[in-house]
């Protein structure tokens, strides 16, 4: 059975259009063309109209491109102008105006003026060019806005990338960030130690702001906060422990300043200087450097003793050691934080290390190799105590690394704090006796299988690829990436009260 005589149940032909349909084309350049036609005869719409036996609403509809003549009724129109249907269908280039027209017409009609909830602008004679070009300059403008927000992580890899640079640059280290904390603390009263819940509230309250704990906390956040009603709503489930972490990210924000994200770059510089100023308040600055100081006179310095001594978590301790090590204790060092898949999640260095990446630079995503200390802690059956290992690099540089196994939602991962082999002796667990080497990037390392396993299974192995969607999927548009508004909006509006 051929497609020309195949039907549907209805049947309606699938492959063939109806003989008094006039062949696909596009509305809006049709209708502009025949406006041009009829004006360049001096026709009226309603003369046209009557010519044709039609309704002049109806020619208007068909000039505007909202309908899609049939074919008889095209016949007596390209009759009337003089013209045929092969011209008005033809793909000859419409006069600047027109062309002006169309392009806002479309504009006008997309999903993205659509969502805006504004009325279109009636496109007409006596609406100047350069309106329409302003008109149309701005449609563009807001539609690149959205392209932008709707970009995939590749953008976000790219623009990490940029304010990775940035850190090392600053030693990883913001004194404007550092000097908020400090007031902060001063403000709620601290006086040293582990800084306490309490501390974390007073440090609220100073703020103007309220704590709320909630069951129905929405699902995309972190955290919520009421500017209009001076509220910060958290999560009712998080341990107390950790509770203070997600509570000062939350007031981060108040205390940057921080405004509605333009790009990626907005987005991820807001989240480092909540991460930052987070940790500078969990770790004051000067406390946590006269520890660090007195570790490394007596070359004893671990993050379990910064992390004990603050009570925080390891990732936290390590991330603050990071801060604070170029530039108050003299020290180069590299941070990595890597999926027990082998993907790096995060990573930070300005001592050399040569993290994997791709061509562009991009970290985040690549494979760590598996000599490693990063990978091969997976693989100690200890977890309680650090692992520690030299790695002798194909660059022929050596580095010492310390790694701790973490459990998350996603599943088990490291995080690794290291130096290169001159800043060793500053640290516990520089006697160490694991050392392995590493050629990476080249494949024999550690990603190539031997000789006679690929000889074996080369052409017998089909695997399926497990594809991580994240890597592919586009972060939601809307003020705040990654939340959705709606469910944001509606849990306010339900908590004023």
């Amino acid at each position: 059975m051929s497609p020309q005589t195949f039907t549907s149940q209805r049947g309606g032909s699938l492959a063939k259009p109806a003989a008094d349909t006039a062949p696909e084309t596009d509305a809006l350049l049709l209708g502009r063309r025949i406006r041009a036609r009829r004006t360049a005869r001096s026709l009226t719409l309603e003369q046209l109209a009557s010519a044709v036996d039609r309704a002049p609403s109806q020619l208007s509809a068909i000039e505007n491109g909202k309908r899609e003549p049939r074919l008889p009724v095209l016949r007596a129109i390209a009759k009337t102008l003089g013209t045929t249907v092969d011209h008005l269908l033809g793909d000859d280039e419409l006069d600047e105006r027109s062309a002006l027209e169309v392009e806002v017409e479309r504009a006008q009609r997309g999903t993205v003026f659509t969502s805006l909830g504004l009325p279109p602008i009636r496109v007409s004679k006596g609406v100047s060019d350069d309106v329409l070009r302003t008109i149309l300059g701005l449609h563009q403008a807001i539609e690149r806005m959205h392209r932008e927000r709707a970009a995939t992580p590749e953008e976000a890899r790219r623009a990490n990338t940029e304010l990775r640079a940035e850190m090392r640059v600053r030693g990883n280290y913001y004194v404007e960030l550092e000097r908020a904390a400090g007031e902060l603390l001063q403000r709620a009263g601290y006086t040293g130690g582990p800084v306490s819940q309490g501390i974390v509230s007073r440090i609220a309250e100073e703020l103007g702001f309220s704590l709320h704990y909630v069951p129905d906390l929405p699902h995309s956040t972190r955290s919520v906060i009421d500017r209009r009603n001076h509220r910060i709503y958290l999560g009712a489930a998080v341990p107390s422990r950790d509770a203070r972490a997600p509570i000062l990210r939350a007031m981060a924000s108040i205390v940057c300043g921080h405004e509605e994200p333009r790009n990626y770059r907005d987005f991820l510089r807001q989240r480092i200087e909540s991460n930052y100023l987070a940790g500078a308040v969990l770790l004051p600055e000067e406390a946590a450097v006269t520890l660090l100081t007195a570790a490394k006179q007596q070359r004893q310095i671990s993050m379990e003793d910064l992390r004990d001594a603050f009570a925080v978590s390891y990732e936290m301790a390590a991330h603050r050691f990071t801060n604070l090590a170029t530039e108050r204790l003299d020290l180069r060092v590299h941070f990595m934080k890597a999926h027990e898949s082998g993907t790096l999640i995060k990573a930070y260095e300005n001592d050399g290390v040569r993290f994997p990446s791709d061509a562009l630079g991009n970290l985040e995503g690549a494979t760590v190799c598996r000599n490693w200390t990063a990978r091969s802690v997976f693989g100690q059956p200890d977890r309680f105590n650090p692992w520690y290992q030299y790695t002798d690099m194909a660059d022929g540089g050596t580095y010492w690394c310390t790694s701790r196994v973490e459990k998350a939602r996603e599943g088990m991962y490291s995080v690794s704090v290291g130096v290169g082999f001159d800043g060793v002796k500053w640290f516990r667990g520089r006697d160490t006796p694991h050392r392995a080497q590493s050629f990476c990037p080249d494949e024999a390392c550690c990603r190539r299988a031997s000789d006679d396993l690929t000889q074996k299974w080369e052409q017998a192995a089909w695997p399926e690829a497990a594809t991580p969607t994240s890597l592919l999927a586009a972060l939601p548009t809307g003020t705040f990436p990654g939340v959705d508004a709606h469910e944001v909006y509606a849990f306010l509006e339900e908590h004023e009260g």
